[in-house]
């Protein structure tokens, strides 16, 4: 089969959702696959990331981001096999990482192969690791606890959305670094693996009892690192535990996203003012340079066996309408990845 024979099948954005996305919010195109031109690079993808910042891009507006347009391919990072090139640093039969988008194909031009961050991995460390503890969201938890939160031993540190993919990376990072890790995460389920698979010291369940009940039980001495994926209430109730030099790091506001009325902000924020604390956001885009640092080092501790990388994996380009509402709705368990092919010879 030569490549001109191939049709890409695409999910395109059809029109900004007003609150939740539906299916009526995607067009599904096919098209036939181009051959790459000089210095491009043909990837046929394979899994692709689901992430919460997705409903974000979906807007109209000024972000950290340009949104995604009407009528384009959704944004996506992913991973994938080179099944073409005309680019010598890449060959047939690489895996690599990359802005792969929405569809079964990609074909990258040679003057955005360095700027989509397209790189070769190893599929010997599991090609959806790649998109989990080793892609963007173990860059998010590793810089934004790291850098932003600059923990020290002995101190606590608290995760929303502990089971979900940047949240596991925080606690596991931190109680490497000698913290006392406490999570929130729904259900008995997800708590119990972040416990005893993950070891974080304790993890409150925000669908079965009181979170501020929970955080005086766990956190007795306060919360000196808040990382926070959720917002909205459990970000106002941590804020009441919040110790003095306390820092607040604002990674995502999963529980606003879909909101049709404004978001709503921290009613508790003098808390800040009271305790001394910051608190600051984390745009992982910002520390692109550094991933290989933070590659290698997780990289290592996946080897040894220190760190693990769970991922919640749905079969089937045709079921991303659907399958992007399991972040909404709390039913990911792990990483959110979206296979679209077996991984063939």
């Amino acid at each position: 089969m030569t490549i001109t024979t191939l049709t890409n099948h695409q999910v395109r954005l059809a029109a900004r959702p007003v609150g939740s996305p539906t299916r009526d919010n995607w067009k599904f195109t096919t098209e036939p696959v181009a051959e790459p031109g000089p210095g491009d690079v043909l990837v046929k993808n394979l899994y692709l990331s689901l992430d919460p910042a997705m409903r974000g891009w979906m807007n109209e507006g000024k972000s950290y981001i340009p949104p995604v347009e009407i009528g384009a391919v959704m944004r996506a990072g992913g991973v994938g096999k080179v099944i073409a090139s005309q680019n010598p640093a890449f060959a047939v039969g690489d895996y690599v990482n990359a802005g792969l988008d929405v569809q079964e194909y990609c074909l990258i031009p040679e003057a955005q192969v360095k700027r989509s961050g397209m790189f070769k991995v190893d599929p010997r460390m599991g090609l959806t690791s790649w998109l989990n503890v080793l892609g963007m969201p173990g860059m998010t938890g590793y810089f934004g606890l790291l850098d932003v939160g600059q923990p020290k031993a002995g101190e606590t540190v608290v995760v929303s959305g502990a089971a979900g993919a940047v949240g596991q990376t925080v606690g596991q990072i931190a109680k490497l670094r000698g913290c006392r890790v406490v999570g929130i995460a729904g259900g008995k389920a997800k708590c119990d693996w972040v416990v005893n698979e993950l070891g974080f010291d304790a993890c409150i369940d925000y669908k079965a009892g009181d979170i501020k009940a929970g955080l005086k039980e766990h956190c007795p001495k306060g919360v000196d690192i808040y990382f926070d994926n959720v917002g909205g209430e459990i970000l106002d109730t941590v804020l009441t535990r919040i110790t003095r030099g306390a820092r607040i790091i604002i990674c995502g506001a999963i529980s606003q996203y879909n909101n049709t009325t404004p978001v709503k902000g921290p009613a508790n924020y003098l808390s800040l003012l009271v305790n001394r604390a910051r608190m600051e956001g984390i745009v992982v885009f910002d520390y692109a340079d550094r991933y290989p640092q933070a590659v290698a080092e997780m990289a290592g501790y996946l080897k040894a066996g220190t760190m693990k990388s769970k991922e919640d994996v749905v079969v089937g380009l045709d079921t991303f309408p659907e399958t992007l509402l399991k972040l909404f709705n709390g039913e990911n368990f792990g990483k959110l990845v979206l296979q679209v092919a077996e991984d063939r010879a």
